[in-house]
This record gives structure tokens, C-alpha cells and sequence, in this order.
């Protein structure tokens, strides 16, 4: 990556994370957003997280079928309530053994 564009590179993440630091502390105090503001932002967490997630279950070493494999297993914990570090390890456990 040459230099400039480290610069932008750089720059595009600070503006991204500085926004919604500073957003909240520019509103008027007592604000609620709109129906429709407020679904789009109980949106984001679950969005962020599938972009940090699914790249990963294409570059898993097993292949794209590990991937889904972990992906499955984890999600069945997941729907069966079971605690954070267990639907981890069980995640964990499955990509070894598919690997």
C-alpha cells in the first residue's frame, strides 16, 4: 500500500469510529430516534459482527465446508442458550477436528 493511501486509509477509520463517540455528545439532551432510526440502529451490532465473522468461514483452513460446519455448531448453541464461552469452544472444537 504506497503511502497515500495508507494516509486515507488511516484517516477513513478514525473519521468511522470518531462519529459515533461524538455523535451522541452533540445531540440534544432527552433525544430518542424515530421508529425507523431506532430499528436501523439495533441493526448494527448484528451486522458488524457478521462482517467480522463470515470472511472467516472462507479462509478456515478445512475448507468452505469446515466453515459451515463450525458456523452450524456454533449457531446451535447459540438458539440453545448456551453461555458465551461454550458456543466459543464448541466452535473452536469443531475447526479443530474439521482441520
Amino acid at each position: 500500500m504506497s503511502d497515500p493511501m495508507l494516509l486515507i486509509t488511516v484517516l477513513g477509520m478514525m473519521v468511522v469510529t470518531l462519529v459515533p463517540r461524538v455523535l451522541p455528545a452533540m445531540l440534544p439532551t432527552g433525544w430518542r430516534p424515530g421508529r425507523r432510526a431506532q430499528a436501523f440502529l439495533d441493526a448494527v451490532p448484528f451486522a458488524a459482527l457478521g462482517a467480522l465473522i463470515i470472511p472467516g468461514v472462507f479462509q478456515i483452513e478445512g475448507g468452505i465446508m469446515a466453515g459451515a460446519a463450525v458456523v452450524a455448531g456454533a449457531a446451535v448453541a447459540a438458539f440453545a442458550r448456551a453461555p458465551l464461552a461454550i458456543t466459543v469452544a464448541i466452535g473452536v472444537a469443531i475447526a479443530y477436528l474439521m482441520a
